[in-house]
């Protein structure tokens, strides 16, 4: 038995609030359909101030949410920059006087779609295509520091090349496939990264602080081998509500990808057991890849993770204030991210017979009173994996644990 009563950091602009009272959250990051890329992540918080005081808040400006682990050290629920900022009398008299200050913050994604690109990019790998392409707007150069900054307030760690990082995170580099060369045309960055990266089974992704990160196709699995499932107890969990689905629009068992210069080429993948089974479920996809050896192989695992439908994960709530929960499994729900591997066990026989392996695909939390609550939705994680190319098996992989039975074609990881 842990008891836990959430402990709020707010910081805004810089400064940290904590003599204002956070009556409401509404929040949402990550995707439902893991055939699209995430939306901007959001976070809606009203705040009241008990002795009528006026907050300077403004559009624009940096928004963070932390709350205490186990630990008692403050993690990261949410990251972003203010958009709508609503001020609402609550109460006034000779007595007191409350406002209520209702704040919208939105994700770094969002910058991606108000940002057009008109450069070109050179031929490359995914990761490093996006690389390039997010650096140009998210790495800022000495020029656009503010005239008024000081040494003082400056990162002591800062290198000279970048003046300051307005958001880029994690980036899978190289990356698995080369991708075609494009010319100058105006487009969203939002928009040309999304096709990268849907072009090479990659995914986009706001971290907790707010920092927009890319994952390679292997990057899930390769996380699973070295770190393994966090293991939940679905009876930890809130039962209304709790949903799988199996979706015949999940299904793709014929594909062709449209690549190169204006999609002239095309390479094909089927199954016919699928077909046989499930009916035609086709998609003609335009795609990026530089050579016929990638664009087959994205073909070819299209086919291999979504020929056959498997039940994806709606919804799953868990009150983090429930005392059931032990500090480690509490700690990593306070830690969800996208592509987080997760094995719930304890399920009602009727979902997925009692257990579902999966991947974090989206994410909300949620406050009620001095509780707080983690809706997750999952996929499965055959919807992610699938045998590997030998150059991109980790290096600490063991071949004991590989199957004697693998040819030298295909790598695997066994996890």
């Amino acid at each position: 038995m842990t008891v836990f009563t959430p402990e709020w950091k707010l910081t805004i602009a810089g400064t940290e609030y904590t003599d204002i009272a956070i009556s409401d959250i509404t929040h949402q990051a990550g995707r439902t359909d893991i055939y699209s890329q995430p939306s901007p992540s959001y976070m809606q918080v009203t705040l009241v101030a008990l002795s009528g005081q006026t907050l300077p808040f403004a559009i624009n400006d940096s928004f963070s949410l932390q709350v205490k682990n186990s630990s008692g050290t403050y993690v990261n629920l949410f990251g972003g920059d203010i958009t709508d900022l609503t001020v609402e009398v609550g109460a006034f008299g000779n007595i007191a006087k409350v406002a209520n200050y209702t704040i919208l913050a939105m994700g770094s994604l969002v910058k991606l779609a108000k940002e057009i690109y008109n450069g070109t990019i050179s031929q490359d790998e995914d990761g490093n295509q996006i690389y390039d392409l997010l650096s140009s707007v998210l790495l800022g150069t000495w020029n656009d520091v503010p005239a008024a900054s000081t040494w003082s307030g400056y990162s002591a760690t800062e290198t000279w090349a970048n003046a300051l990082n307005l958001g880029l995170g994690e980036i899978d580099t190289p990356g698995l496939y080369t991708m075609e060369n494009r010319a100058a045309s105006p487009d969203t960055i939002y928009n040309i990264a999304s096709l990268i990266a849907n072009s090479a089974f990659g995914y986009l992704y706001e971290d907790n602080e707010g920092n927009i990160g890319y994952a390679d196709a292997d990057h899930r699995q390769n996380y699973l081998l070295t770190n393994g499932y966090v293991d939940l107890d679905a009876n930890h969990a809130l039962g209304s509500g709790l949903s799988t689905i199996t979706r015949s629009g999940d299904i793709r068992n014929d594909i062709y990808i449209n690549y190169g210069n204006n999609f002239g080429s095309q390479e094909t993948a089927s199954s016919a057991t699928s077909i046989a089974t499930y009916g035609y479920k086709a998609e003609n996809i335009q795609s990026v890849p530089h050579s016929a050896v990638d664009a087959q192989a994205v073909a070819d695992r299209y086919i291999a993770q979504r020929a056959f439908p498997q039940p994806v994960f709606q919804s799953i709530t868990f009150p983090l204030t429930n005392p059931e929960i032990d500090n480690s499994d509490r700690d990593n729900l306070l830690g969800v991210f996208m592509g987080q591997p997760l094995n719930i066990q304890n399920l009602p026989a009727q979902i997925s017979g009692g257990e579902f392996e999966g991947y974090v695909e989206g994410w909300r939390w949620s406050t009620r009173f001095n509780e707080l609550f983690l809706t997750i939705n999952l996929s499965p994680v055959s919807y992610s994996q699938v045998a590997m190319r030998w150059n991109t098996v980790p290096i600490g992989e063991a071949w004991n644990t590989l199957s004697n039975t693998l040819t030298w074609e295909y790598a695997t990881i066994v996890a």
